[in-house]
């Protein structure tokens, strides 16, 4: 553990939070804690200060593991119900890591990449098998705006990375932002940059293009938790398309389905996997005979992986994220993905961000928007928001109703999230509000529809 952690210039304790968790996990035989800023010294019958551990000269032994033996669990954000805890074994994460960082990102040992993630995301496990190619990992602790808005940008640039990675929320701010970072860096030693979290814009690729560097690979890259790697993602000998992922990962059998379960291009589809592959799940923790696994993957379609994501897969081999297959909005019978309305009123410059979901009759949605006015949207507002959505996309994608609030609900880990909007709609509660960033934001989304 790590008795403190630094965020927006601000110092905070973990002290209580350490001995809550010691005290409710019966089976910890030693905690090793780091001292991180003068915070007091936390005592317990089983701990050790990391700097107090005696220096030994014995050589280190390595046991050798089988490449099915468990080497993580992670958990699923928990915004759609109770976390899973997701078993990944040794092997399968490994090779799967070595394929996307050496092939599809094409790292090397003397190179260095930063991947801006917390260590809850699956992005740090990532992160840390770029050690297999004996490259530099740099990490960044705190807000990536603080304590200016292109602090990221410029640790970037004074440690000449190479590989950038951050979210697509990020880049979003950036863009509303206006910020130019052309004007400031030159990133002569940044060559790629990897969004993930949610699609990125047709619109974000025109910032990072037009504002960050002309010749940089942009590669938008989607997978999770659940197999803690991914199913799209970049390609470093394929051209970048304005809103596309690069192409389908390596070895990963991944198609878009048709409700009745058949391959389809060009169309809207559910992101299937037909084959299996390294990084599958190994089984869920304390899954009796493995049920919570089957419904959470092979559930829809018969021995086949259903992710849960809505996407297009295009006759070159793009792909297009288009949001959650949960989350698809269903206006007259149309389906569309939230994905679709985000990227419509982007270009509007006094919309933050926004978010979209069903209505309770599920003829139609609600679109809610967060707004750098600092007043309350007028008519001539939502008219040009309208107008955006019909130019963009056609009539049947217009929502029944325009809300303004407060705030989006993101999770920690940068995602935003429908189903928690949904919920709230409904009247129901979430199963763990902790895994949102700004849950008090919920509060603007209790409304009649």
């Amino acid at each position: 553990v790590c008795d403190s952690y630094t965020f927006k210039g601000k110092m905070y304790n973990c002290i209580d939070k350490i001995k809550y968790l010691v005290s409710s996990l019966k089976s910890v035989e030693k905690v090793i804690i780091v001292k991180y800023r003068d915070v007091g010294r936390i005592e317990f019958d089983n701990s050790v200060y990391w700097d107090e551990i005696p220096a030994t000269e014995k050589q280190i032994t390595f046991e050798q593991m089988d490449f099915g033996d468990p080497l993580y669990i992670m958990f699923s954000s928990g915004t759609t119900g109770k976390p899973k805890s997701i078993v990944h074994s040794v092997g399968g994460t490994l090779i799967q890591h070595v394929k996307e960082l050496g092939f599809h990102c094409d790292l090397s040992q003397n190179e260095k990449i930063l991947y801006y993630t917390t260590c809850g995301w699956m992005m740090w496990n990532w992160l840390l098998s770029g050690l297999y190619f004996k490259s530099t990992i740099v990490l960044y602790e705190g807000s990536p705006f603080f304590p200016k808005i292109d602090s990221l940008i410029d640790l970037v640039d004074k440690n000449k990375i190479n590989i950038f990675g951050t979210s697509a929320k990020y880049i979003a701010h950036l863009l509303s932002s206006n910020v130019n970072i052309k004007d400031s860096y030159k990133l002569d030693d940044l060559r790629s940059i990897l969004s993930t979290g949610s699609a990125l814009t047709p619109e974000d690729f025109d910032y990072v293009y037009n504002k960050m560097k002309s010749d940089v690979q942009l590669s938008s890259i989607s997978g999770g938790t659940d197999i803690i790697s991914c199913f799209a993602l970049g390609n470093p000998v394929l051209k970048v398309r304005r809103g596309e992922l690069q192409c389908v990962g390596l070895g990963m059998n991944v198609f878009s389905y048709s409700p009745e379960g058949n391959s389809i291009k060009n169309q809207k589809g559910e992101l299937v996997c037909t084959s299996p592959f390294p990084s599958m799940p190994i089984y869920f923790w304390k899954d009796c005979n493995n049920l919570k696994y089957q419904n959470a993957y092979f559930n829809k379609y018969q021995n086949v992986w259903t992710h849960g994501d809505f996407i297009e897969i295009k006759d070159d081999g793009g792909v297009v994220i288009y949001g959650r297959s949960d989350a698809t909005l269903n206006p007259g019978g149309v389906r569309i993905g939230t994905a679709e309305i985000y990227s419509a009123i982007s270009a509007i410059p006094y919309i933050d961000d926004s978010i979209a979901v069903n209505s309770l009759d599920e003829d139609s949605y609600i679109l809610f928007v967060k707004t750098s006015l600092g007043k309350e949207l007028e008519s001539e507002h939502l008219e040009n928001i309208r107008t955006s959505i019909k130019e963009n996309l056609s009539p049947k994608h217009l929502p029944s109703k325009i809300v303004q609030v407060s705030d989006i609900p993101y999770t920690v880990n940068g995602k935003k999230t429908e189903i928690a909007v949904r919920k709230t709609l409904l009247g129901e509660s979430l199963d763990n509000i902790d895994s949102l960033s700004n849950p008090e934001c919920l509060k603007d989304f209790k409304i009649d529809t």
